[in-house]
C-alpha cells in the first residue's frame, strides 16, 4: 500500500503490525495533516467476529476526547477494507523506555499520573481497556503519556462499568484475534479466571505497568502461561523497594494496593490511584523544596570533588615499564577511594583515554569530571621520577601539582603523599579511620611488591601462557613476604581463571580454595582475597554462597576486578536473571573492561527474550572489547572463540567461522572453547555440529548440565536425546 492513496490519504510507509492491524504513516490530503492508518489485515477481513472487533476499537477510542488518549479522526471503508485514521504519534512505546531500565521517580509519577488520567476518562464514558501494557503506551518526544490501542475495550450499554472476557487463553504473549483477551502477564486475577471485569481489571494492569517501570522487571514472570497465572493468583511480587532502594516506601503502598488480588480490597476507582499518585508527586517535590539550597550545597560539593585519575606517561621509553606506570596509576585510584567524600571513576572508565592525546578539559566534559589528575612517570635503574598535577577541568588550571624524584623503595609513602596532597588541595579533613587506610601497605618487600604488579599485569592478559606466568610471578611474591595478602589473592584468582578458562581439573580449584583462604586469614576485608573463594563455591554450585561473597566484595571496593563477572555467574546460574539485569549498569561501569564480565547478563538477557535492543547494545560493546584485546594479544583464543559467537549474532558469518576454526584449531581439547563452538553453531541451526561440538566438550570435562541446559543459545537442542543424554536436568 505504500505510495498508494486510499480515498483522500496518501500512505508514506508502513510503521508497524500486529494481530489487530497493519498501521502506516499518511497524509490527509483533505485537512493537510499527517496521520497514521490502521488496516485490518486482508486475510482477516472476511472473520466476521473480528470485524466487529476491529470496529468496535474503532468506536471506543472515537468517543474518547483527552490529552492522554490517542485520537480516532475518522473510521474508513475502502473497498471492502476498513480501517481508523488516527493521530500520528512521534515517540516511542513505554515498553522501548522500560528495556533500558528502571524510570527515575520522577517520570515513574508523571507517566502514571497521565496514564490514570486516561483511564479516568475512559472510565467515566464506561469503557474498559483490558490490555493495559507498556506496548500500549506511547510516550511522545515531549513525555507525554498516550493511552492506545482500545481493540479489547467493550463499552456497557448500561452506563455500568462491566464487560464479559473470554475465556479461551493463548500462550503468546500477544493477544491475538477470537482467543485471549488481554495480554497474559498484565492480567488481572479475574482476568486469568474467565470471570466478568471491570474498571478495576484496568487498574490491576496498570499496576503491574507502574510495577515494571519502578523496578524493570516483571511482578508476575515464569517461562509457561500456566506459572504466569499461579502466580498472578496466588503469589505476591517483592517490594519494589527491595528491587529498588531508591525508591519512597510510599511508592510501594500504591502499588501493593493496586495488585490487590480481591479486586473489592484494590483501588476502586482510576480517580483513587491518581489522588495517591499526585500526593506522592506533592509530597516529594515538597521535601526537594524544603532542602533544596542544603542538597544543592552537598551536590555541589560532591561533584567538586570528582576526580579521573589518568594514566600517567611512561617517559622511559621501555615497554617493560608499562606494567609499573599502569600498577602505579590504578593504586592511586585505590588509594584516593579510601577518602569518603572523593568521587574516582574506576579503572574501566579511564582506561579508554590511557596513551590518548586528550586533554584535561576533554575528558572532564565528557566524564563530567570536576577534576583530572595526570602526570608522567620515569624509571631509572632504582629511582623513580613522577610529575603529577591535579587540574580544573572548568579553568584548565592545575589546582595542584608535584614533582617526586624518590627511591623505589619509597613507592608506597609517595603514593599515600600524593593522596593526601589531594585532599588537603581539596580542603578535605581526613578521619582517624581514612588516616589509618591509606597509611597501610600491601607488603615491606618491594621486589614482592614489584612481581605483584607484574603478575598483575600478566593475569589480565588470559592467555594460557599470560595466566601460568603471572602465577609465578604471585608465587615468587609469596615467597619473598609470606603475609603479602593481595598475592595469595592473586594465586587464588589465576588459578580460578585457569579453571574457568582453560582446565576443568580440581587441582586449580584445590589450589584456589588454599590461597584465597590463607589471604583472608592474612586480611580479611581483602575483597579481592573474597572474590577468589567466591569462584571456590560457584565451582562446588553453591551459587547462593558465591553470590554472598560477590556482594560483600562489592561492599568492600564496588570496583574489584572480576568481581561482577562472578555475581553475574552465579544469578544466572541460579536463575536469578532479573536480578542479573538489574546490575548491568554497575557491572560495567566496575568491570566493563573485562570482556569475561559480559557473558552472564547477556545470556540473562537471551533468556527473557524480552529486551532485544538492549541486548544487541551488551553484545556490541562485549565485542569491541573482544576486538581490542585480539589486537592487543592475537594468542588470546578465549577471546577469538567468544568473538565468534557474537559475530554469529550479528549475522557475520565468514567471520565467526574464520575466528571459531582458529579456537577450537589451537585448543582442540579446551571444554569451554568447545561449549562455546556448540552454541554458535546451535544459533546457526546447524544441531548436527553443535552435537558434535558438545559431546567434545563432555569429553573434555564440561559437565555443567546446569549452565548448559540454561545457556539459551542451545534451546533448540532441548528435548534432543543426544543432548539429554550429555547433559541431563539437574536434580532439585
Amino acid at each position: 500500500m505504500v505510495h498508494q492513496k486510499i480515498i483522500h490519504y496518501d500512505i508514506t510507509s508502513q510503521l508497524g503490525s500486529g494481530g489487530m492491524g497493519v498501521v502506516f504513516k499518511g497524509q490527509d490530503t483533505r485537512l493537510q495533516r499527517p496521520v497514521a492508518l490502521k488496516f485490518l489485515p486482508t486475510e482477516l477481513a472476511t472473520d466476521r467476529q473480528v470485524l466487529e472487533r476491529f470496529l468496535r476499537e474503532a468506536r471506543a477510542a472515537s468517543s474518547l476526547n483527552h490529552p492522554n488518549i490517542c485520537t480516532i479522526y475518522a473510521i474508513e471503508e475502502h473497498d471492502g477494507s476498513y480501517f481508523i485514521a488516527m493521530e500520528l504519534l512521534e515517540g516511542e512505546t513505554l515498553s522501548s523506555v522500560i528495556a533500558r531500565g528502571p524510570l527515575e521517580i520522577t517520570e515513574v509519577l508523571n507517566f502514571s499520573i497521565q496514564i490514570t488520567e486516561a483511564l479516568e476518562a475512559a472510565h467515566a464514558r464506561g469503557i474498559v481497556h483490558r490490555d493495559i501494557k507498556p506496548a500500549n503506551i506511547f510516550i511522545t518526544e515531549r513525555k507525554q503519556a498516550k493511552v492506545l490501542d482500545f481493540g479489547l475495550a467493550k463499552i456497557d450499554r448500561t452506563g455500568m462499568l462491566g464487560s464479559e472476557v473470554e475465556t479461551a487463553l493463548s500462550a503468546d504473549p500477544l493477544t491475538t484475534p477470537g482467543t485471549s483477551m488481554g495480554t497474559i502477564a498484565y492480567m488481572s486475577p479475574e482476568q486469568a479466571r474467565g470471570e466478568l471485569t471491570d474498571a478495576r481489571t484496568d487498574l490491576f494492569s496498570f499496576g503491574t505497568v507502574l510495577y515494571q517501570m519502578a523496578t524493570g522487571i516483571m511482578p508476575f514472570k515464569g517461562d509457561t502461561s500456566a506459572v504466569v497465572f499461579e502466580a498472578i493468583l496466588n503469589r505476591d511480587p517483592a517490594p519494589v523497594q527491595e528491587l529498588n532502594p531508591q525508591l519512597p516506601i510510599e511508592l510501594h503502598t500504591i502499588v501493593r494496593k493496586a495488585l490487590e488480588k480481591d479486586r473489592s480490597l484494590r483501588y476502586q476507582t482510576a480517580t483513587e490511584i491518581k489522588t495517591d499518585l499526585l500526593r506522592l508527586k506533592r509530597d516529594l517535590e515538597s521535601g526537594r523544596k524544603k532542602s533544596a539550597e542544603s542538597s544543592e550545597r552537598q551536590k555541589s560539593a560532591h561533584e567538586a570533588k570528582s576526580i579521573a585519575v589518568l594514566y600517567f606517561e611512561n617517559l622511559s621509553g621501555v615497554k617493560e615499564d608499562e606494567y609499573l606506570r599502569d600498577g602505579m596509576t590504578e593504586d592511586i585510584i585505590t588509594e584516593l577511594s579510601k577518602i569518603r567524600e572523593l568521587k574516582i571513576f574506576p579503572r574501566p572508565t579511564v582506561l579508554a583515554y590511557r596513551d590518548k592525546p586528550v586533554t584535561s578539559t576533554q575528558v572532564g566534559r565528557q566524564l563530567n569530571a570536576a577534576y583530572v589528575l595526570g602526570g608522567t612517570l620515569r624509571r631509572s635503574g632504582t629511582r623513580l621520577r613522577i610529575n603529577t598535577q591535579l587540574v580544573d577541568t572548568h579553568t584548565d588550571f592545575p589546582l595542584w601539582s608535584e614533582r617526586f624524584d624518590r627511591e623505589m623503595k619509597d613507592v608506597f609513602e609517595l603514593q599515600d603523599e600524593i593522596a593526601r596532597s589531594i585532599a588537603e588541595a581539596l580542603r578535605i579533613t581526613l578521619s582517624p579511620q581514612e588516616e589509618k587506610a591509606l597509611a597501610n601497605k600491601p607488603t615491606d618487600n618491594l621486589h614482592a611488591y614489584d612481581l605483584y604488579l607484574r603478575g598483575r599485569s600478566h593475569m589480565r592478559q588470559l592467555t594460557r601462557q599470560d595466566l601460568d606466568f603471572a602465577l609465578q610471578l604471585f608465587d615468587s611474591a609469596v615467597a619473598l613476604d609470606h603475609s603479602f595478602a593481595l598475592a595469595y589473592a592473586g594465586i587464588a584468582n589465576v588459578c580460578a581463571r585457569l579453571y574457568d578458562s582453560h582446565e576443568r581439573e580440581p587441582r586449580w580449584i584445590e589450589r584456589c580454595s588454599a590461597a584465597s583462604g590463607r589471604a583472608i586469614a592474612l586480611q580479611p576485608q581483602l575483597a579481592e582475597a573474597i572474590v577468589a573463594q567466591g569462584w571456590v563455591f560457584y565451582a562446588d554450585q553453591n551459587y547462593k554462597e558465591a553470590i554472598r561473597c560477590a556482594q560483600r566484595a562489592i561492599g568492600l571496593k564496588p570496583h574489584c576486578e572480576g568481581v561482577y563477572h562472578l555475581l553475574g555467574s552465579a544469578y544466572f546460574s541460579s536463575d536469578r536473571v532479573d536480578e542479573a539485569i538489574r546490575i548491568v549498569p554497575a557491572a560495567l561501569e566496575a568491570n566493563g573492561d573485562d570482556y569475561n564480565t559480559y557473558v552472564p547478563y547477556i545470556n540473562a538477557l537471551e533468556s527473557l527474550g524480552d529486551k532485544q535492543e538492549y541486548t544487541k547494545e551488551l553484545v556490541s560493546k562485549q565485542t569491541e572489547v573482544l576486538e581490542k584485546q585480539i589486537q592487543t594479544n592475537p594468542e588470546d583464543v578465549r577471546a577469538r572463540n567468544l568473538v565468534a559467537t557474537r559475530y554469529e549474532q550479528q549475522g557475520r558469518f565468514a567471520d565467526a567461522d574464520r575466528e571459531m576454526n582458529l579456537a577450537v584449531s589451537f585448543r582442540p581439547n579446551d571444554p569451554g572453547i568447545l561449549f562455546n563452538a556448540a552454541c554458535m553453531y546451535a544459533l546457526r541451526g546447524d544441531k548436527e555440529r553443535a552435537l558434535q561440538m558438545l559431546t567434545r566438550a563432555q569429553a573434555s570435562g564440561f559437565h555443567d548440565s546446569n549452565w548448559a541446559r540454561r545457556d539459551p543459545d542451545l534451546a533448540s537442542l532441548h528435548g534432543d536425546p543426544e543432548f539429554e543424554r550429555l547433559y541431563p536436568p539437574m536434580a532439585a
